[in-house]
């Protein structure tokens, strides 16, 4: 089922990057506005958001309304949206393998001179741009207006807490390792990850088609716990693999002092030494390839990715089974629990 609506996905997609010059006549405004909003919304991609909001409009659902796709494709945009700005924040010059939005641009405007903005400029607003796209394409769907409404208020409310939730994770590299908590940790999940990525687009679905607002909130719950497994995932990615498996660089988190469960456990279960290097690495501006190899020494002896895969093991169990007594139909169901396992596997 999940390829399958992966498949409509991107056959929608493919046709939205060919009419939106025609709905909005970017490229006339401006060409460059135009091409990089088309080239980087085309690149591949999971489809994870847009796919969960058709498999939660489908669980509830005999047949997909009109424009259901095209209304799918509003997270895809929101998601791009918010990684363009990501990257910003971050100081990534690669995303899905590629340069990133900023760095398109920064060699776009490498021939000028005297410039008083950069690409970053530039791409703060092409991210602005994306978002009303965004919204935009969400009202296609011929649905129920007053469910219509209450979904887009679902997109709009995580579009705040996702934001709300980057905001957070700043402040909180400001915040010692010693004096951060594994609930300030999963806090930033919840609005990062777990709401945007997983809850909102499944409960979105489901409140188009009509679910009774039980059956959202179990898939909800199903979302959040699912979400936080995904991220600690992530974060395992993130540190273990090399930066060519994960198309950008698996130095950020370390550079940006972020502070994930596999650090922060990392820093409480670990030798008097090794909270010292851990200190320092976080306070370091420059983080290299050595400080990487050190960190993932001392998540190994202290037991930290032992207990991450240990939590994303509880975690999945949770989520399952927040859906053993839901009304979705059978194979909606079974198509989440089969998703679940797959995204998960390390």
């Amino acid at each position: 089922m999940f390829l399958k609506i992966r498949n409509k996905i991107e056959t929608e997609l493919k046709t939205y990057t060919r009419n939106i010059d025609k709905a909005y006549h970017l490229s006339k405004l401006s060409p460059v506005l135009f091409n990089n909003i088309k080239e980087f919304i085309s690149r591949d991609g999971k489809r994870i958001r847009p796919i969960l909001f058709c498999i939660g409009y489908l669980g509830f659902s005999k047949r997909p309304a009109s424009g259901l796709y095209r209304s799918a494709i509003s997270l895809e945009l929101l998601h791009d949206f918010m990684l363009v700005h990501d990257d910003i924040i971050d100081k990534s010059d690669t995303r899905r393998g590629k340069p990133s939005m900023h760095a398109l641009l920064n060699k776009y405007l490498s021939k000028s001179r005297n410039l008083k903005f950069n690409g970053e400029d530039l791409t703060i607003i092409i991210g602005d741009v994306m978002y009303a796209l965004a919204l935009d394409a969400f009202l296609e769907v011929r649905e129920n207006p007053a469910r219509k409404e209450l979904a887009l208020r679902k997109l709009i409310s995580a579009a705040l807490y996702t934001g709300s939730g980057e905001f957070i994770e700043l402040l909180l590299g400001l915040k010692a390792i010693d004096k951060t908590s594994k609930e300030d940790i999963y806090k930033i999940y919840d609005y990062k990850t777990a709401n945007y990525t997983f809850a909102s687009p499944l409960t979105m679905g489901a409140i188009l088609a009509g679910a009774s607002p039980k059956e959202v909130n179990k898939l909800f719950c199903f979302g959040m716990k699912l979400g936080r497994a995904f991220q600690i995932k992530d974060d395992i990615i993130g540190t273990f693999c090399e930066s060519a498996d994960i198309g950008k660089s698996n130095l950020t988190d370390l550079a940006e002092a972020r502070k994930t469960l596999l650090i922060w456990h990392a820093y409480n279960y670990c030798k008097k030494k090794d909270k010292k290097i851990i200190m320092r690495i976080l306070n370091k501006h420059n983080v290299g390839k050595n400080q990487l190899l050190k960190i993932r020494k001392i998540l190994l002896d202290s037991g930290s990715l032992s207990f991450a895969k240990k939590e994303i093991g509880i975690l999945l169990s949770k989520a399952k089974d927040t859906l053993k007594s839901s009304k979705m139909n059978k194979n909606c169901r079974q198509a989440l629990i089969n998703f679940s396992n797959k995204i998960l596997e390390i």
